[in-house]
């Protein structure tokens, strides 16, 4: 039978590849997937003194495997370094302190939770065994010894957060938390929130009152969220706190805590400019006592200003003791309600009456509207909140269900008015007056400061004259 010259051929190279293959294992034999490990030096003394305070660990693979690396102590506990961790074949060393993972004492009490923690002094057999993807394992064993180590923990006895759910988004209510950390002794700490799917947001120390060459023991965090520095705050919802404390051995121990935001935001607001005609209108009204308001006695609100001639007049001229009346409208552009407080639209003043005369401080974080003029004895002494009580939303307080706080909501637009009465003439006349929309104890920005500007000139009723 004459055979096929394909045949020949592909049986040829079949018998060379079979001796290559028996060439390769009679030069170079199957290697061990550990090829070496090693501790150098095999004595340390873990207490951060700066002198054989580590070891550097070396091992070798020839293929692909999971290591795990532990230690034995002479008493037979078992301490966990390296568990499972993939790697690819080649050369590895990585520095080693006695730290290993956390693990407390039977009757042992630490305030905190041990992440990573120095073993005892002593000696210790270490295995470091590797399983290839074949399932094949391999182990290589050694002694380390540590003395004179650090082991003291750096714990945390003292771990405070008030409030845990607050509301960053500058309206004076529940806008920040004060977090306390007290250590056990001196340590590097990190403060953080975490929360699936974001990367952890770091909260930075006030340095208010630390002195540099005192270990420092006690650490105050007062987070806002960002806002007070123009950024915006994380998005509402619950995250987890974390306090994590770490020695210079490498000891780490953590306390956590629950934090909820709410409303959260970048407050912004401003008085609409109009696309024609004033932005704010101003328009002589004879005075009545019936609008005449004190901090005990509340007088009517004036009507809406209805007159279409407010809305170009350049100048005013009116009597001495008549209403100088305003109106203007503002908008909540931001994604936070903003809280508002005070006289209601339609509330009057005497030019000589603050909004203190009403029982109407100041308060942070609250906005109003405000009217000022040349000779006024401040700035914007007369104020109101932004709207109608149909305007805006009522929400409780959260720690006293007696207090209730006004808010515009977001997106939403109100129509503020009022007077005063412009009751003397001062030395300047006539003077400008004009609106602006002020965040109490926050500021003022460019775009809602001497708004809408009116010359205003003030003369004595028909048959009165003046002294001034």
């Amino acid at each position: 039978m004459k055979l096929s010259w394909k045949w020949v051929i592909g049986a040829a190279l079949a018998a060379l590849v079979v001796v290559v293959i028996i060439g390769l294992v009679l030069v170079k034999p199957p290697q061990p997937l550990l090829l070496a490990a090693s501790f150098a030096p095999a004595i340390i003394s873990p207490n951060a003194d700066g002198d054989d305070d580590i070891t550097l660990i070396a091992y070798e693979l020839s293929r692909d495997a999971n290591i795990s690396l532990t230690f034995e102590s002479e008493d037979g506990v078992i301490f966990n370094y390296r568990r499972d961790q993939p790697r690819t074949a080649g050369e590895y060393s990585v520095l080693f302190s006695g730290v290993v993972d956390g693990y407390t004492n039977e009757g042992e009490t630490v305030q905190g939770e041990v992440l990573r923690r120095l073993m005892p002094d002593g000696t210790y057999t270490w295995r470091l065994s590797a399983v290839g993807d074949d399932g094949e394992l391999q182990e290589l064993t050694g002694l380390l010894t540590l003395e004179n180590g650090e082991g003291a923990l750096p714990e945390i006895p003292e771990f405070t957060v008030f409030p845990q759910h607050f509301t960053p988004n500058q309206d004076g209510i529940s806008d920040r938390t004060a977090i306390n950390v007290g250590l056990s002794k001196s340590a590097e700490l990190q403060v953080y929130l975490i929360r699936d799917g974001m990367e952890p947001i770091f909260i930075p120390e006030r340095i208010e009152g630390l002195n540099p060459d005192l270990p420092a023991l006690r650490h105050l965090y007062d987070y806002d969220g960002g806002v007070d520095l123009g950024a915006d705050p994380p998005a509402d919802g619950e995250y987890t706190l974390v306090a994590l404390a770490q020695d210079a051995a490498g000891q780490q121990v953590q306390r956590t805590a629950t934090i909820t935001i709410q409303d959260g935001g970048k407050p912004q607001a401003q008085i609409v400019p109009q696309p024609s005609g004033a932005t704010v209108i101003f328009e002589a009204a004879a005075y009545d006592d019936a609008y005449f308001t004190s901090a005990d006695d509340r007088g009517e609100l004036i009507p809406q200003p209805q007159n279409p001639e407010g809305l170009s007049a350049n100048s005013i001229t009116m009597r001495v003791g008549d209403m100088l009346v305003f109106q203007l409208t503002v908008e909540n552009y931001s994604e936070t309600p903003i809280r508002t407080h005070g006289s209601p639209p339609g509330t009057v003043y005497d030019w000589t009456q603050r909004a203190s005369a009403f029982g109407e401080a100041d308060e942070s974080g609250a906005w109003r509207v405000g009217i000022d003029c040349d000779t006024a004895a401040s700035d914007y002494p007369w104020r109101w909140r932004l709207g109608t009580d149909d305007d805006l939303m009522q929400v409780t307080d959260l720690l006293n269900e007696d207090i209730v706080y006004y808010y515009l909501p977001p997106g939403a637009r109100a129509v503020v008015w009022g007077a005063v009465r412009m009751s003397e003439i001062e030395a300047r006349n006539p003077q400008n007056c004009w609106a602006g929309l002020i965040h109490e104890d926050v500021g003022t920005t460019t775009m809602n400061i001497n708004v809408g500007p009116r010359s205003i000139l003030l003369v004595d009723p028909p048959g009165e004259q003046s002294d001034n």
